[in-house]
């Protein structure tokens, strides 16, 4: 990642949107508020080497998948039905994906963010979002970014603005990377199944083989596009390869958290997210919050690391493509 000296020349050099960087200690965090106020970057200082922490943007202005974190608001994955029905009304909602046949993840992650403050370790970015792509959503969103010790904290918020109460609901896309000798843990009691179309179809306390992370387990198996439930707010990942732990935690406890392991890549997703995929269509509607015009909902989370061990790295298959 280029240093702050250099992000604004170099960003307007190559055509690429400007990226803004804070430090502090050992950590740098590289934002890009015109890119969906997404991070190119998080990175760990180990003698004069900068390790990544979550997977580096692959300077793709065009991809917006490609980054290292998004926020996810007004609602997180995918809504079927073409939009949904709330008090008594229809809202039509279209597919804002490229390959996607429902619309996913919002909008705020296809719109530009504004910083309106920031200092060495820290940065608020805000957006103002007015029925962007014909959906009925009119909102503030904010981001506040903080860099504490040993730890990269992200509060997002969102505002209903507009004239309607509507239902809401809020999520992070990190990407972490893998290795054969990473180990994932977090705790749930069962997990959604899905049909071809990654629609959850029903749920199960049976945990597919392969699929357990209530112990430390590896990631190098089957597809997993998952959301699991009963999540206690807590992950952790080890990197002995690169003698690194990773630790995730929200402050939220609607018991969610989506997964998405790609099959032989060096990245994975771990979603903290306030509800299921398509909870839209779903009795009661399961962690979506109707907020009236001028009412708020929050989620903070906390990514921390910390140095172990470090182990010499095992071969890996060769990668294949796989979209997220």
């Amino acid at each position: 990642m280029p240093s702050r000296a250099t992000d604004a020349r170099r960003a307007g050099s190559q055509g690429l949107p400007q990226i803004h960087t804070l430090q502090a200690g050992r950590q740098r965090l590289h934002v890009l508020p015109s890119l969906g106020g997404a991070l190119a970057g998080w990175e760990w200082q180990r003698e004069r080497q900068w390790l990544p922490l979550l997977r580096p943007w692959s300077a793709d202005p065009a991809a917006l998948y490609a980054t290292a974190c998004f926020p996810l608001l007004p609602w997180s994955n995918r809504i079927t039905g073409g939009g949904f029905d709330f008090d008594g009304k229809h809202y039509p909602l279209v597919p804002n994906r490229l390959g996607e046949p429902y619309p996913i993840h919002g909008d705020s992650w296809r719109q530009a963010w504004t910083i309106t403050a920031q200092a060495e370790d820290r940065m608020t970015l805000e957006l103002e979002s007015d029925r962007y792509d014909g959906n009925p959503y009119v909102y503030r969103a904010r981001q506040l970014l903080t860099l504490r010790e040993n730890a990269l904290e992200i509060e997002l918020r969102v505002t209903n603005t507009g004239t309607e109460t509507l239902p809401y609901g809020l999520g992070l896309h990190p990407y972490f990377l893998r290795d054969a000798q990473t180990r994932l843990q977090f705790r749930s009691r069962g997990v959604w199944l899905s049909g071809p179309d990654r629609i959850p179809t029903s749920f199960t306390r049976q945990l597919p083989a392969g699929w357990d992370y209530n112990r430390p387990a590896t990631l190098e198996d089957k597809l997993i596009d998952n959301c699991f439930e009963g999540w206690d707010g807590l992950a952790m990942i080890e990197d002995p390869t690169r003698g690194l732990r990773l630790q995730m935690h929200t402050t939220d406890r609607s018991g969610y958290v989506l997964m998405f392991r790609p099959v032989k890549q060096a990245f994975f997703c771990l979603e903290p997210v306030t509800h299921p995929i398509d909870a839209f269509h779903r009795p009661k509607r399961p962690g979506l919050i109707d907020l009236a015009p001028g009412e708020d909902m929050v989620l903070l989370t906390r990514f921390s690391v910390c140095e172990i061990a470090q182990e010499e790295p095992r071969a890996r298959p060769a990668s294949a493509s796989a979209a997220r």
